[in-house]
C-alpha cells in the first residue's frame, strides 16, 4: 500500500469528498494561502474554485455563524480554525448553536458541520496558541469529537465526519501532519465511535489519544527490553468513548494509564479512569494513572516545556513503576533515554515519522 504523510492523508479526504459530493465546501482563515494550512488544503481552490474553497476575515463567531447557516441550507461545510485556542471566539456558535439545533427542533433539522481544530505545542507559540481544549468540546451535548493519530485514521474519519449529519469537532494535532502511514488511493470512511489496538499486550493497557498514541507507541517499544508487554489502545474519538475496548482490556491485564496532550483535571484521562473505576474496578490490581499536562498554562520557554509536556519517557517511566521495577533501574532507563534528544522539546523529533 502506498504511503502518504498525515498532511496529504487529510489534503486527500477533502479532495475526495468534494468531488464526490458539490455540496461540500472548504472554508477558513488563510485556507486558499501558499501555506494551504499546514499543507492540507493545497491545491484545492485552483480545482475547485474560490466558490468552494473561500478564505475568511478575522471573525471567529461570525465565519462559524455564517458555516452553520450554510450547513442548514444543505451545504457541507468543512470550517478549518487554524488554532483551537481562535475556537474560543466562536464558542457560542459552536456550543448554544450547531450542538443544539437537531434537539431543539426535535429532529427536524441537522448541522452537518466539520470543524477543524490544530492543537499542541511547538517554536515558543505559548499560552494563547498551542492549548489543547478537546476536552472541553467533548464536554458538550450534540458534538462528536474525533482526534485521529495516523494517517489512514485521518482519511477514513475526515471522511466520515463529513459524510455526519451533526456537527464533529476534527483535532489535529500539528506534530502529526510530517508522520507517514499506509493509506488507500480509494474514498473510505474510519468509524466515528470505535477505539483501535495498535498494539496487542497482556501486562498494562495504556489509552492514548491523537499524538500520545505516538508517544505511547515509543514507550511500547523500549520496554520490550523488559520484557513489559503493552496494550496501546488508541482512542480514536473522546466522545463518544469507546469504554468497551478499554474496559475489556483493563479486564485482561488489570492495570491502566492514559496518556493524554490536555489538561488533567476534567479531562479525557480523568473520564477514561473513572469509566473504568465505575464498570472495572474488580479487575484493577493497581490504582490507574493519568499522565496529561499540568493545570497551568502552557509556555514558550523551551526550558519550561521539558518540564511541561509528557514523553514516551514519562510514560515508560509510570509503566515500569506500576510494575514494581527496580528504582534503580527505572532511573538508568530514564537517564540514558534523556541523553538520546538532542534537539529543543517544543520541536518535534525528526527520527519518528512512521508507519505506524
Amino acid at each position: 500500500m502506498r504511503k502518504l504523510t498525515y498532511t496529504q492523508a487529510i489534503n486527500e479526504a477533502i479532495d475526495q469528498s468534494m468531488e464526490k459530493d458539490p455540496r461540500v465546501m472548504v472554508i477558513g482563515e488563510g485556507v486558499p494561502d501558499p501555506k494551504a494550512i499546514f499543507g492540507t488544503t493545497e491545491g484545492l481552490l485552483l480545482k475547485y474554485g474560490a466558490e468552494r474553497v473561500m478564505d475568511m476575515p478575522l471573525s471567529e463567531n461570525a465565519l462559524t455563524g455564517a458555516c452553520i447557516g450554510a450547513a442548514l441550507r444543505g451545504f457541507r461545510p468543512i470550517l478549518v480554525h487554524q488554532r483551537i485556542d481562535f475556537t474560543l471566539l466562536s464558542f457560542d456558535q459552536i456550543a448554544n448553536v450547531a450542538a443544539k439545533w437537531y434537539y431543539i427542533f426535535c429532529g427536524q433539522q441537522s448541522v452537518p458541520l466539520v470543524i477543524r481544530m490544530i492543537i499542541g505545542r511547538g517554536w515558543g507559540q505559548g499560552a494563547q496558541h498551542s492549548q489543547s481544549l478537546q476536552a472541553l468540546y467533548g464536554h458538550i451535548p450534540g458534538l462528536k469529537v474525533v482526534m485521529p493519530a495516523t494517517p489512514f485514521d485521518a482519511k477514513g474519519m475526515l471522511i466520515a465526519s463529513v459524510r455526519d449529519n451533526n456537527p464533529v469537532i476534527f483535532i489535529e494535532h500539528r506534530w502529526l501532519h510530517n508522520i507517514s502511514g499506509s493509506v488507500p488511493k480509494r474514498y473510505y470512511s474510519v468509524p466515528l465511535n470505535k477505539a483501535k489496538l495498535v498494539k496487542k499486550g497482556s501486562d498494562i493497557t495504556l489509552v492514548s489519544s491523537s499524538y500520545m498514541t505516538i508517544e505511547g507507541l515509543r514507550a511500547a517499544h523500549i520496554l520490550r527490553s523488559e520484557k513489559i508487554k503493552v496494550e496501546l489502545i488508541d482512542a480514536r474519538s473522546i466522545k463518544p468513548l469507546d469504554t468497551e475496548t478499554v474496559i475489556s482490556s483493563v479486564k485482561k491485564t488489570g492495570r491502566l494509564i492514559v496518556a493524554d496532550t490536555g489538561y488533567q483535571t476534567f479531562g479525557f484521562a480523568s473520564e477514561v479512569i473513572a469509566q473504568v473505576c465505575k464498570k472495572a474496578f474488580k479487575f484493577l490490581k493497581t490504582a490507574p494513572c493519568a499522565i496529561t499536562l499540568p493545570d497551568i498554562p502552557t509556555s514558550t520557554s523551551i526550558r519550561e516545556t521539558e518540564k511541561y509536556y509528557p514523553t514516551y519517557i514519562e510514560i515508560a517511566e509510570s509503566i515500569l513503576t506500576m510494575m514494581k521495577v527496580n528504582k534503580e533501574k527505572i532511573q538508568h532507563i530514564v537517564k540514558v533515554e534523556k541523553a538520546k534528544r538532542e534537539i529543543p522539546s517544543d520541536v518535534p523529533d525528526p527520527a519518528f515519522t512512521g508507519p505506524f
